[in-house]
């Protein structure tokens, strides 16, 4: 998946001389509503593969994001593009770790993802929101060569440069912002999970026919659940 803007960052930050003869791995290639694959193949790489949990268009192999190392092992490639997919994982500090594993030092990431005010958009999950202070944590282990907000939507926009010298920083207590609470967590659990969908399939029926009031009751046992 890829906006507009995705797309104009990565011609932006790209330019032939980083990519011809260098190794492209883009991590959640499934081509729902546009793709930076004919931009950057068009720049010469020597090869590119196209990775998500299903097949589909723009997609040349199945590979979960949190098992990219297991697949092709660390260092494997020279570029990593991830864009619009960070969001939809639930385990980001699983899935980070593997993008930063599998790209060779020296090599170069791009991320792009949804930050707050960017609406629930479950492909087939929806999780997370990061800012550029988040990303600025999640990423101080590599050289941050370009961090800047979307121009158009509530997003971040990354490229980094692994460094030669790569000492992964520690995440676990690391929160942010999930879409599905409502607020900054460590972690979303089953259950946070289990209500946020109940909510969506009965909240819209409720509202038509309980009072005000009943409403504000269920809505504060909601969060008080939560």
């Amino acid at each position: 998946m890829c906006h507009p803007s995705c797309i104009d960052f990565v011609k932006k930050h790209l330019e032939q001389k980083n990519v011809a003869g260098k190794s492209v791995l883009e991590v959640g290639a499934y081509n729902v509503n546009g793709t930076v694959r004919s931009v950057v193949s068009g720049m010469n790489p020597s090869s590119y593969v196209g990775v998500d949990i299903e097949m589909g268009p723009g997609v040349d192999l199945v590979c979960d994001a949190g098992r990219l190392v297991e697949r092709f092992g660390e260092n494997a490639f020279d570029i990593l593009l991830c864009t619009e997919m960070l969001e939809h994982v639930k385990n980001w500090r699983k899935v980070v770790s593997n993008l930063k594993k599998v790209i060779k030092p020296g090599g170069l990431l791009i991320i792009t993802t949804r930050s707050k005010g960017f609406v629930y958009h479950g492909y087939p999950y929806d999780f997370w929101r990061f800012e550029i202070t988040d990303f600025r944590d999640i990423f101080c282990d590599l050289s941050i060569e370009s961090l800047e907000s979307d121009p158009i939507l509530p997003g971040v926009f990354l490229k980094a440069k692994k460094p030669v010298e790569f000492k992964e920083n520690n995440l676990r207590n690391k929160s942010i912002y999930s879409i599905i609470t409502e607020s900054k967590r460590i972690e979303i659990s089953f259950f946070d999970v289990l209500l946020f969908r109940v909510q969506c399939r009965i909240g819209p029926f409720l509202a038509k026919i309980l009072p005000s009031t009943m409403k504000s009751l269920l809505k504060n046992l909601y969060y008080r659940l939560r």
